[in-house]
């Protein structure tokens, strides 16, 4: 068999740059390179992340309720007084002092809350303050082109809210007419008021309306504070959310990986609890993990029809992102195809493929490459079409031997048996050793773990695959969130299958004895 080829396919920068402007991009964040977040993608990554806007609104509702039931209740009193002259014996006498109270009026309302007005209010009710903090829950507004005064006090309690207003009326009341008083005019204003009684104020403010206790208070305002938590709570859980999508560098979906990427993905493997107490899953039947394995398994060997690849590297970029369980799986589902498959343990550092299948560790790869062992010497068989050779020992050096003249050979002679030769390698960017074996092989699989490789890792762990020439197969997107109900994912039709059951009148025809099947069992 002729040396494996080294068929080169370039990853130009323009597979890792799959930015897209987006068409709300003016107010909804992207995150990075190859994800937008458009209006699509955020209510996307909301619905992925929901028990964060969940946290969030809970959070901001109970602030609101503890806020309101914190809060001491404030009544607010109201009293309305209107502005006269006491001059007016014809239509032009009341036009003047029509046009004279509503230029007086907007002075008349900054002396409410003077310390002449509330002074007096403090003595005269025994208030346990001072007039300038009672100044400060004060409120005169004199509406434009009217003589009405509107007089707004807030307290803690309804019914000393209307004494303190109706009290600020007639102190109020009383310090106009004192300050209008000829006693207190000068120069032209007492000329103007020579028609009027000596002493007597040309104005007279007389009460419209008195204040009464109020039946609720103005504040808090529960419903509104409800309200305002709420929204709070989930316009806050929103920013996060979009605030997270766009610091999270991980990739999230297949479909996100691919884009990136540029290269095909060949399988996405579900995130499974039991994988750790059971990698393999030849006795797992249908289930979805092991039908993700059998899809990979045909994918691989439908996407590279016309020069298929004998030699193939798993590999992955970190530790951790699942490349031992796709290698030793991905072998199981080509022997289970009845496809004469070699799985070697080509990771020297942390060699995980004989534990998995129980095998010894001790003899394998780096015994033949020393010249200790043959490879038939060496070989372990795992079923009729699975042949696994292991590590052997760590050795020192494992750069250097997994690049070598001899590791070379070691790969033709498995091709010249096996029609299949999977390499479980070490990760890409932490050692060197998986871009030296790599070029030996005729393809790479990329492993990828979902919500865990960050994108640079990906480019890095591609870009050295790039740099030694391998062909790199397709992306494999592990441990992804196990798609939820379908119509093909339910029990009784295609996914968990039930057990085989034989009738009770065949199980009586059933032979026993050892190596023979039952009768009748369907």
């Amino acid at each position: 068999m002729a040396p494996p080829v080294r068929a080169r396919k370039s990853l130009s920068s323009a597979a890792y740059t799959g930015n897209r402007t987006s068409l709300f991009g003016w107010w909804f964040p992207w995150s990075h390179e190859g994800c937008s977040l458009d209006l699509h993608g955020f209510l996307k990554a909301l619905a992925r992340r929901w028990p964060t806007v969940v946290v969030c609104l809970v959070l901001a509702v109970g602030a609101a309720l503890a806020v309101t039931s914190l809060s001491t209740p404030v009544y607010e009193a109201r009293t309305q007084l209107f502005v006269a002259t006491r001059t007016g014996e014809d239509t032009t006498q009341l036009n003047q002092g029509q046009s004279f109270s509503q230029a007086r009026v907007q002075s008349y309302a900054a002396i409410v809350t003077t310390r002449q007005v509330t002074q007096p209010v403090v003595k005269e009710l025994r208030l346990r303050t001072t007039p300038e903090e009672l100044a400060s829950r004060i409120t005169a507004v004199a509406p434009l082109n009217t003589v009405l005064i509107d007089i707004t006090v807030r307290d803690a309690k309804p019914a000393r809210a209307a004494r303190i207003a109706n009290a600020v009326a007639e102190q109020f009341s009383a310090a106009v007419e004192r300050l209008e008083s000829p006693s207190h005019a000068s120069g032209s204003e007492r000329s103007r008021s020579r028609h009027t009684d000596d002493g007597v104020s040309p104005v007279s403010l007389g009460v419209t309306q008195e204040a009464v206790a109020p039946a609720g208070p103005v504040s808090p305002r529960p419903l509104l504070n409800l309200a305002a938590g709420a929204l709070s709570g989930l316009l806050l859980g929103a920013g996060i959310v979009a605030l997270r999508e766009t610091l999270d560098t991980t990739l999230k979906t297949s479909e996100a990986l691919g884009e990136f990427t540029a290269l095909p993905g060949l399988g996405t493997i579900p995130f499974d609890k039991n994988a750790p107490r059971q990698p393999l899953v030849s006795a797992e039947g249908h289930s979805k993990r092991a039908e993700a394995f059998r899809k990979l398994r045909t994918n691989l060997q439908f996407s590279q029809v016309d020069d298929r690849p004998r030699i193939i590297v798993v590999t992955s970029s970190v530790p951790g992102e699942g490349k031992t369980d796709t290698a030793v799986n991905l072998a199981l589902s080509l022997a289970e195809a009845g496809v004469s498959t070699c799985l070697v343990d080509g990771d020297l550092r942390r060699p995980c493929v004989a534990p998995a299948f129980g095998l010894v560790q001790d003899a394998g790869l780096t015994t033949v490459l020393i010249g200790q062992a043959s490879i038939k010497d060496v070989m372990q068989k795992v079923g009729g079409q699975l042949s696994v050779l292991a590590s052997g020992a760590v050795p020192p050096n494992p750069t250097e031997l997994l690049a070598s003249a001899r590791m070379e050979e070691v790969l033709r002679e498995l091709a010249d048996t096996y029609e299949v030769v999977i390499l479980d390698t070490a990760p890409l960017l932490p050692v060197a050793d998986t871009v030296g074996l790599a070029s030996l092989a005729q393809g790479a699989l990329l492993v990828v773990r979902a919500s865990k490789t960050s994108r640079d890792q990906v480019r890095a762990a591609a870009e050295s695959l790039d740099c030694v020439g391998v062909r790199v197969l397709g992306t494999v997107f592990s441990m992804a969130p196990a798609p939820k109900g379908g119509r093909y994912g339910t029990y009784g039709q295609y996914g968990e299958l039930p057990a085989p059951r034989a009738s009770a009148s065949l199980q009586k025809e059933a032979v026993t004895p050892a190596g023979t099947r039952r009768a009748g069992v369907k």
